[in-house]
């Protein structure tokens, strides 16, 4: 453990892991404030203290990375500084530029001190070059922790043989200049064997606030998988790849029961990619949870084809509140487009078996899909005006390198190739309107869902989304849609792009 003293003076540790990802940086989330520990930075602390080091961990979900990471620099002087992003995270995920500049900033404040920095996440997969460029020594590729482990071994002269031929490090060679990308590391099948995540180096009690502040209870993170076997065809996977591995229901309840008696939480938000893959994996944690007393109630994602009744009926004895779960579009031919490997009559079924086990059903939906018409617009909102979900989340096609979705487009994306935050949603290739419609489009749509979320009532704690809020505060829905039919005339794009639509079967891998 790190040397740790109260007054100020240097609490000396090993390793400083951080991530960059700051709740104030992002208009959208600063303004739902539903923030959450970094789980994937709390697994490699975990890890490294398991190992022997001494950790220290800057959380800059709400401290200043700015202002606050050099004072912790200078505080436990660190030999190596690992920006080690939570790779549960969506937010991360999406590599926004606004959190690249936070870790170009980190790297750079490092390099100050000495440090050895190692960066490993999304971002820092596609833009292997660009942040070996800006100063930091290795990039960890895909599932980091072992990676980390031998690479700190290393440099701490704890283990034997070069640093350049550990798996899964991308680097400058020393003498030549050139990039080496040595191969991946397998993925770690018994997750199992993983120490939880230390919480205990995070300010939890920050986190309780914010919530409490906000929506009157406290929600906790925490996560029973990685990864996602699924594969549509915009979904960017640079971590964790099409595999899915999954922990015991039995390691799960444990950690439910240590969250509920250690930390308190009203809540919990599972950050799985997807949820519910095994219907009788849930059967066994609602039977583990029951034995333990461990029920807390909880959100996952998951999909319209894995929400069976007898799914439903078990997740909702596990405690579950909330699916959230990636409709999409309620286009067949968009869907296909997509690879999503879902019907379109899925959608009400799966919404009618969670509301007849008292869970509330929220879609994702997505617009600007290359090749989507007004006519596909349309049968999207009468799909949701029909099933009226609880809740619904909106975005835009957004191209993230390493998808086929982004090859299809890439030549289109000008010098703007991520969104700056999560409220950004422009268009960033030749949709068939322009970025200002589709916004248009988002409010109308969040403020005619709100009528009817609004007047449900709910035994467990319930969390409108920040645009199903504030879009009903801002104007009338039938004000909204006006505006929207009126737009739709107006921000019509003069070379849409075209895909041509996939003639895959509905039931083929999404």
């Amino acid at each position: 453990m790190a040397k740790r003293k109260e007054n100020g003076e240097v609490r000396l540790a090993d390793i400083l892991l951080t991530h960059s990802y700051h709740l104030y940086y992002d208009r959208k989330q600063a303004r739902k404030m539903q923030p959450y520990p970094p789980l994937g930075t709390l697994y490699a602390a975990a890890l490294l203290r398991q190992q022997g080091y001494s950790v220290a961990v800057f959380d800059s979900t709400l401290e200043d990375p700015e202002r606050n990471f050099h004072e912790v620099l200078r505080r436990h002087c660190p030999k190596v500084v690992a920006i080690y992003e939570d790779n549960f995270n969506f937010l991360s995920k999406m590599c926004l530029s606004r959190m690249r500049e936070v870790a170009f900033g980190m790297i750079s404040a490092a390099r100050q001190f000495g440090c050895v920095i190692v960066v490993n996440g999304s971002d820092a997969s596609d833009h292997v070059s660009e942040y070996l460029r800006r100063g930091a020594d290795f990039v960890m590729l895909g599932e980091a922790e072992w990676t980390l482990i031998e690479l700190v071994g290393s440099l701490l002269g704890r283990r034997q043989g070069p640093v350049e031929e550990i798996a899964g490090l991308a680097f400058y060679h020393k003498v030549s200049g050139t990039l080496v990308q040595n191969p991946r590391r397998p993925l770690m099948r018994d997750i199992d064997s993983l120490p939880l995540p230390a919480r205990d180096l995070v300010d939890i009690e920050q986190y309780r606030r914010a919530w409490k502040s906000a929506h009157g209870f406290f929600s906790l993170n925490l996560t029973t998988s990685r990864g996602c076997p699924f594969r549509c065809n915009w979904c960017a996977k640079p971590i964790y790849g099409d595999a899915f591995h999954l922990r015991s229901a039995q390691s799960v309840a444990e950690e439910i029961a240590l969250l509920k008696n250690l930390y308190r939480p009203d809540h919990l938000w599972f950050a799985d990619d997807i949820f519910g893959l095994k219907t009788q994996w849930v059967a066994e944690l609602a039977e583990m949870t029951r034995r333990l007393d461990a029920s807390v109630p909880f959100k996952i994602q998951s999909r319209v084809d894995l929400m069976k009744k007898e799914t439903t009926r078990a997740l909702r004895q596990a405690g579950c509140a909330e699916v959230w779960m990636g409709v999409e579009s309620g286009s067949q031919k968009i869907l296909n487009a997509m690879e999503k490997g879902i019907r379109v009559d899925q959608v009400a079924q799966s919404r009618e078996n969670l509301r007849s086990a008292g869970i509330r059903a929220c879609f994702f939906i997505q617009f600007g899909y290359a090749g989507e018409s007004w006519e596909d617009i349309q049968q999207t909102i009468r799909l949701i005006r029909k099933t009226q979900p609880d809740d619904i989340g909106i975005s835009v096609s957004y191209p993230l390198p390493g998808t086929r979705f982004y090859e299809r487009v890439r030549a289109q994306l000008g010098p703007k190739t991520n969104w700056i935050d999560s409220e950004d949603i422009s268009m960033m290739f030749q949709g068939a309107y322009t970025t200002e419609f589709y916004r248009a489009l988002h409010d109308a749509l969040h403020a005619e869902v709100a009528e009817w979320s609004l007047r449900r009532a709910w035994p467990f704690p319930v969390i409108l989304s920040e645009g199903t809020r504030t879009a009903r505060e801002v104007s009338h829905p039938d004000d909204l849609w006006a505006k929207v039919e009126a737009m739709e005339k107006t921000c019509r794009t003069t070379h849409p792009t075209l895909l041509p639509i996939l003639e895959c079967s509905t039931t083929c891998s999404a």
